[in-house]
């Protein structure tokens, strides 16, 4: 080959250089196009931290939601069990005067 091939005059050097060219455009694209991705990847974790500082204000809004409506439901069963403990003892009252009444005192 070195007979046919010459520094000055390759057949090849031609198609050599247009390899060489193009492996750098391929190499120059390749590099942006990976620039371009941890760009986007960046943006994804940055976007990602905001997300989850949101949502645990939100869990804790929920928690502090959740006991207020606990403490809102329960307020109705306290005076429904107060309105049953007062029907009963006025019950307990009338039987026992009635008794009382019956008997004489």
């Amino acid at each position: 080959m070195s007979d046919v091939c010459n520094p000055d005059n390759c057949p090849v050097a031609a198609r050599l250089d247009s390899m060489e060219k193009e492996f750098d455009r391929y190499r120059e694209r390749s590099s942006e196009t990976h620039r371009q991705m941890f760009d986007r990847i960046g943006a994804l974790e940055q976007d990602s931290t905001a997300l989850k500082t949101k949502l645990d204000g939100m869990d804790d809004k929920l928690d502090g939601i959740t006991s207020t409506v606990n403490a809102l439901a329960s307020k109705p069963a306290k005076r429904w069990d107060s309105i049953v403990d007062k029907v009963i003892l006025v019950v307990c009252t009338a039987i026992i005067t009635f008794l009382l009444g019956k008997v004489g005192l």
